[in-house]
């Protein structure tokens, strides 16, 4: 029964915006244009589409809120208004009873509120969709820090899970029913958010999140991140060191306070491309919400990063692709940029290079009409994905994360330095990482990073080769067969590079030896 209420409460707020519209206006066939507008009789939708959308949102609940907030980060897939509209969203959720909050955080240790902490704030800070914060204080034992206790908003795991079962469900319809929904990939729009609310529902996994990116941001003195209590910590509650600064909006108060906007702009920078060229991990939220600058004179002008529900994380041919992309690009080799789709496996290996090349060039020249500084790379991937998708290419949702976090990097940065130049900014990351994955130095890492596995592997080459042989007499079965030749293939691999290794030392200690003249002396 609750299902279904919400069901009619759901088909209401379709009518009332007039949602139906349009979806039925994208149809071509003239009898369903022709539903579309009788549809639209008695009812004023004179507003566009995309705040229509984003209103009914709105009216839905927080879960829908999110749910807006993840379809608006991919552009590689809306409509450039909507995906606007979309990125408005916000999670302005009342906090709840702040008395049913001290009962989740006493029945999750097990304890009364005043055995956890000194003083506890009744108070919430902040309210969102999932949880709400307050601060509170140690106890003198624990080492009196003050701190900032998030907590679950109670109930979430049956909200949610009957709200997706609903998502699902129009997902699988709209994908069956409208051809144009397909294209829109409804089902994995729908499990990519289901996947995303999943994570950002274990707060023990949020804190892991950020004691990594604390660890990682360590050593480079430009960004603050809370240390995580883990003795405090459970999936429904986390309590982590109290942060002190000014939200990033507040620009006005910054200014006053005597911070360096070019410096800051910057520092965002280099914090964005450290976490994905050197760590491939990123912080994959960062709109203005969950960005502070401290004022502490010992942290002046430093960031503070909050929230970590949300991270993305990139492997080496991830950074590889987007490096030889993004260098390809400023070295206008489209050419280039259309390889290495069709290399990255995104691309049907039977796609014409050319075709796929002169729809890159299409895309990306107009951006060399206009300043250096002006180019946004956020823009430029996004671009790339649109273009790709002519060619049946599927975008990775890693990619489109990164996508997401570059605009919102991009436009924080530019709103503090209209200046910004990010490609200067940029520049020096890519080149780093590609001198890192070429050239000897390359090789000798890998080399050193793969010799365990080769320790292992040696000493089993005659037991292997002591297998084969023993089934040779059993080559009729075609299964074995191929396993045989497999494995010979293996074997003389393994015996080409051994042969290299040998030759190379032997290469080395010959020339070291006429460099020394130890081998004239010898003669």
């Amino acid at each position: 029964m609750r299902r279904l209420l919400r069901l009619l409460k759901i088909f209401s707020v379709i009518l009332r915006y007039g949602l139906d519209e349009m979806a039925l206006s994208s149809f071509q066939h003239p009898w369903l244009r022709r539903l579309s507008r009788i549809l639209t009789l008695g009812r004023p939708l004179t507003q566009p589409r995309g705040e229509r959308l984003r209103l009914a949102l709105e009216s839905l609940g927080p879960i829908f809120v999110k749910f807006g907030q993840v379809l608006s980060t991919r552009r590689d897939l809306l409509p450039p208004d909507i995906a606007d509209e979309l990125a408005k969203l916000q999670d302005k959720v009342p906090p709840f009873d702040s008395d049913v909050a001290v009962a989740i955080i006493e029945r999750s240790f097990g304890r009364p509120i005043e055995a956890l902490f000194a003083t506890f704030e009744r108070r919430p800070v902040a309210s969102a969709s999932i949880a709400q914060v307050h601060f509170a204080t140690l106890h003198p034992q624990q080492g009196g820090a003050e701190v900032a206790v998030k907590v679950l908003r109670p109930g979430m795991h049956k909200v949610i899970e009957e709200d997706l079962a609903l998502m699902h469900t129009m997902a699988a319809l709209v994908d069956r029913l409208w051809s144009e929904g397909r294209r829109l990939k409804p089902r994995e729009v729908v499990s990519e958010f289901d996947k995303y609310l999943h994570d950002e529902l274990d707060l023990v996994r949020e804190a892991a999140n950020g004691a990594q990116l604390r660890r990682n941001m360590a050593s480079l003195d430009l960004v603050l991140i809370p240390e995580m209590y883990w003795d405090l910590c459970r999936n429904e509650v986390i309590v982590m060191q109290r942060m002190k600064g000014v939200p990033i909006g507040r620009v006005d108060a910054l200014r006053a306070a005597g911070v360096d906007f070019k410096q800051l702009a910057k520092a965002g920078v280099d914090i964005f491309f450290t976490q994905v060229f050197r760590d491939g991990f990123f912080h994959a939220d960062m709109h203005p919400g969950n960005i502070m600058v401290s004022l502490q004179p010992e942290t002046f002008g430093r960031y503070i990063a909050l929230d970590f529900g949300i991270v993305g994380t990139l492997s080496d041919f991830d950074k590889d692709y987007l490096a030889q992309n993004f260098i390809a690009f400023f070295r206008r080799d489209y050419k280039r940029v259309a390889e290495l789709h069709v290399e990255s496996g995104w691309v049907p290996a039977d796609a014409r290079i050319d075709e796929l090349e002169a729809a890159v060039r299409s895309v990306c020249e107009p951006q060399f009409a206009r300043p250096l500084k002006d180019i946004s790379l956020g823009q430029v991937l996004l671009r790339l994905f649109q273009v790709s998708r002519r060619f049946k290419v599927e975008i990775q949702p890693q990619l489109v994360l990164l996508q997401k976090t570059l605009l919102n990097v991009e436009g924080l940065g530019r709103q503090l330095d209209p200046e910004l130049d990010l490609w200067t900014t940029a520049q020096p990351f890519l080149e780093k990482w590609m001198k890192s994955q070429v050239g000897w130095p390359a090789f000798r890492d890998k080399l050193k990073n793969e010799s365990t596995r080769y320790a292992q592997y040696l000493p089993e080459i005659p037991r292997l080769l002591h297998q084969a042989l023993l089934s040779h007499e059993k080559r009729d079965d075609p299964v074995l067969r191929e396993l045989l030749q497999e494995q010979r293939r293996t074997n003389a691999l393994l015996q080409t590079l051994m042969a290299f290794v040998v030759g190379f030392i032997a290469a080395v200690l010959l020339i070291a030896a006429v460099d020394s003249g130890w081998l004239r002396r010898l003669f």
